[in-house]
């Protein structure tokens, strides 16, 4: 395994790039001058993209349909659910330290760059690390210089956390991306927010990987944070709040007194970033409650000091999309590897706080437009028709449960209708009809909205669930008229059962895949199953993160970097400088801007 590359000071007090720390207050994490370059010999540079060279091993996108990942994932997520509470560690990091943390540029602005949702397959999540760690990116016609600050937003892992996971699919990307700090001596600082898939172990790993006190570093990157969230000041008197959400519980108590104290700092001509987990303000539409935990901050933490909130920013949704309002932007960019997200379902406009929420003394509720997005609603909408050579393609094992599960609806089906059959192989086919019936029945309306989703359950679900599940039924009735007339079924038993499996079940699965890709296309229309619909097809290309500009005249300048192709084909760069990439691309990656730059005052 490659070591990290650079010597760190074991101090997270002193570690974070820029001026010095203010002396009047300890609390307040400056940061010092440039790290020294003489501390040990850098890493050896690979000289190929082989495993054993760069220290991971490169992964492939996650097959979200597979049949084994669906179970595990689905068995994770419940034992979340029902034990999250069990295992928050959030309160325990009470006794970490408490620091406010202090990013300013040497000519007192500041570039930052936001990601959120990167940590899956590896030609998409590098493709976006490389174009990140670039010095400089020129991006239609304007030169946009890297980040002195890196904000992932959540999901730096999929499908679930562990320190190997981190590893192949976060660490190992982004350290061959910037294995050291750049030549002039100065590291960029990284900071991140946990999302879902981060506390699926409860934010064991997340906590190993970005708040510790040794080796606190990514590559190139400075990891200053203590805690799972984080405070920072930025120039002009804009501060950056990450928040740490828990998969959309509670704020504890612990948090909350720290941002309490951060807002000390706060007045009336302060502006707030405020980084969550997921886009609430989306959600919010389905899920009322889903944005109680911001307002309740911003009411109680932000608003008293005379402070607003200017910018909310998010990913968990894999696209792209800025809403518009009186008096902030809402941009949830999710765009940093994970499988894409459709766009053209997404609200022309919505209000904020909802004004169905229970909560009675929210903020009163305001109207926000759909100012971008990316993809433009019809290149989502023809990403749509592509489930049916991508489901298949990308999932082979959901297909070939699909077949065994009609291969085995289809013999019992069979074995009914037809009166000449074995006694025993006769109670072995007759007997489950009625109940095989009924699982595939509830197991198709179930797949509309599940049990365990949050969210209001419509006559739209029922309504799509059922006829799914009375298009599978009639899938194999028809399957098994026709194997009937065969002659397999005259056959010694066990010989039809054999021959069902090798002939039936291939062609079974791929049909009923099909099936499957026609009613995600359909329910897809109706807002029914969105995230299954894309999420069967792993769409790597269509990436996007944001580059800010906050100038020392206080102006936010946002640049939303839309990647329409990413690179596939990557060739080592054994001979490169220190802080060079590992891996350079092939073929260049397609990049542009995916709005005109928007800005905030």
């Amino acid at each position: 395994m490659i070591e990290d590359d650079q010597a760190r000071p074991a101090d997270k007090q002193t570690a974070v790039a820029g001026g010095p720390a203010t002396a009047t207050d300890p609390e307040l994490t400056g940061p010092p001058g440039p790290p020294e370059r003489n501390g040990p010999s850098p890493a050896r540079r690979p000289r190929t993209p082989d495993p054993r060279e760069l220290g991971f091993t490169p992964q492939r996108p996650v097959p979200w349909l597979a049949p084994l990942l669906l179970v595990s994932t689905g068995l994770r997520t419940l034992l979340a659910l029902l034990f999250g509470a069990y295992l928050d560690k959030r309160e325990l990091q009470n006794s970490l330290p408490s620091e406010v943390h202090r990013q300013v540029g040497p000519d007192g602005d500041l570039w930052l760059d936001y990601v959120a949702d990167l940590g899956d397959g590896f030609n998409a999540t590098y493709t976006v690390a490389y174009l990140l760690s670039r010095a400089e990116l020129e991006v239609d016609g304007t030169r946009l210089p890297r980040g002195q600050m890196l904000v992932m937003g959540g999901d730096q892992v999929y499908p679930t956390a562990s320190g190997a996971a981190y590893e192949n699919r976060c660490k190992g990307p982004y350290q061959a991306a910037l294995p050291q700090p750049p030549v002039d001596g100065t590291a960029p600082a990284l900071y991140a927010v946990p999302g879902n898939h981060d506390w699926y172990d409860g934010l064991t790993a997340f906590l190993r990987l970005f708040v510790r006190r040794r080796d606190d570093s990514i590559g190139g990157w400075h990891t200053p944070q203590s805690r799972s969230y984080f405070a920072v000041e930025l120039p002009a008197n804009w501060w950056l709040y990450g928040i740490d959400g828990q998969s959309g519980a509670y704020l504890d108590d612990p948090q909350l007194i720290y941002f309490e104290k951060a807002a000390e700092r706060l007045d009336a001509d302060s502006r707030v970033i405020l980084v969550v987990p997921e886009p609430s303000w989306v959600k919010s539409g389905d899920h009322p409650e889903a944005y109680d935990a911001i307002d309740y901050f911003i009411r109680t933490v932000v608003a008293p000091s005379g402070a607003q909130v200017r910018l909310l920013l998010s990913g968990d949704l894999h696209h792209y999309a800025r809403y518009t309002g009186p008096d902030r932007e809402l941009i949830t960019c999710g765009g940093g590897g994970a499988y894409l997200f459709p766009t053209h379902k997404l609200p022309e406009r919505i209000q904020v706080p909802p004004p169905d929420t229970l909560v009675r003394r929210s903020s009163p509720s305001r109207s926000y437009d759909l100012a971008g997005r990316y993809p433009e609603a019809e290149r989502s909408r023809r990403y749509a028709w592509g489930i049916f050579h991508r489901l298949p393609r990308r999932n082979p094992g959901f297909a070939t449960l699909l077949g065994v599960l009609h291969t085995m609806l289809m013999l019992t089906m069979a074995g009914v209708a037809l009166p000449r059959v074995e006694p025993t192989a006769q109670r072995l086919f007759s007997i489950p009809l009625v109940i095989v019936l009924a699982v595939t029945m509830l197991g198709a309306a179930f797949f509309a909205k599940p049990p365990s989703a949050n969210g209001k359950r419509h006559v739209r679900h029922w309504i799509l669930g059922v006829g799914h599940g009375i298009a599978h039924v009639a899938l194999a009735a028809g399957g098994a008229w026709a194997w009937l007339q065969l002659p397999f079924w005259d056959a010694a038993w066990p010989m039809p059962a054999v021959a069902a499996a090798v002939v039936y079940g291939p062609v079974a699965g791929f049909v009923a895949s099909q099936l499957v890709a026609l009613y995600l296309l359909v329910a897809g229309a109706f807002g029914v199953n969105l995230n299954e619909l894309f999420a069967g097809q792993g769409i790597e290309d269509a990436k996007s993160f944001v580059r800010f500009h906050i100038a020392a005249d206080g102006t936010l300048t946002g640049y939303p970097v839309a990647v329409d192709r990413i690179s596939r084909r990557w060739r080592a760069e054994p001979d490169g400088a220190p802080d060079d990439a590992w891996l350079s691309p092939e073929q260049a990656p397609r990049f542009r801007l995916a709005e005109a730059p928007f800005t905030i005052r």
